[in-house]
């Protein structure tokens, strides 16, 4: 679904290369964990998926869906079904949440050629999420992640995830923040979203998050690349040992 080969990216200009040589294969229906050290460059991996400003890309390729992704527009990355969780979700003052949700689900519908989301089926919709996630009515008529607490925004980040039902899924340390229950709604919400045709790619320091999210692979980053990997079971190893024998 997603093929990364020989994934160079600089920061500051070209001054410091965090991803060096990074090659990754995610198939659709599979869950794969990215785990490593600080400064590995997780985090980056993600945000260069997704088109941030301020990454560049100086070598290899990324196809997605027969795609050259890193020809892409982030727009269009989003429009095609790329989703990315934030590690630290934005609070945007002043722009209502639905609003915000229905704005973005059916620009993404536009781009396909279908037909934009009526507003009876949008708040129907969004209702029995809301209900599953635990999140309360009124969080829906606020301001984007505005007064929100850190559990709640990483709450509201799966409630976009589970309304746009993107085709490949990003999570950038989804767990950071989140309380044993709050984990558990979190991990529900995720799950409830794999199927044969989608993807995700789940960015974690944390063994935790992987026993309510159970991976197909186990990846360890390190040194900006991909230096050992394995299946489930391989979490709960570098758990128990970490990572210094994965250091450069």
């Amino acid at each position: 679904m997603i093929k990364i080969k020989n994934l160079t990216a600089t920061v500051n200009d070209g001054q410091q290369t965090i991803l060096n040589g990074l090659s990754l294969e995610v198939p659709a229906g599979e869950v794969h964990a990215i785990m490593g050290p600080n400064g590995a460059g997780k985090s980056t991996l993600s945000y260069v998926l997704t088109g941030k400003d301020g990454y560049d890309v100086t070598d290899g390729s990324v196809d997605y869906l027969g795609q050259d992704l890193l020809a892409m527009e982030p727009e269009e990355r989003a429009s095609a079904g790329l989703f990315l969780s934030f590690q630290y979700p934005l609070e945007i003052p002043g722009v209502p949440t639905m609003h915000f949700l229905r704005t973005a689900l059916n620009a993404q519908r536009k781009s396909r050629g279908e037909d934009i989301m009526a507003a009876p089926e949008f708040l129907k919709k969004a209702r029995a999420i809301a209900a599953d996630l635990k999140i309360k009515p009124d969080m829906l008529k606020r301001p984007l992640n505005v007064g929100f607490s850190g559990g709640e925004k990483k709450r509201m980040e799966i409630f976009q995830m589970m309304m746009l039902e993107p085709k490949f899924i990003i999570m950038d340390e989804t767990d950071s923040g989140l309380d044993v229950d709050a984990l558990r709604i979190v991990a529900d919400g995720v799950n409830a979203l794999r199927a044969p045709d989608r993807g995700m790619l789940i960015i974690t320091h944390y063994q935790r998050l992987l026993d309510y999210i159970v991976p197909d692979r186990v990846h360890v980053l390190s040194d900006g690349k991909i230096v050992a990997s394995g299946d489930a079971d391989f979490a709960k190893l570098l758990e128990k040992e970490g990572y210094d024998k994965y250091a450069a």
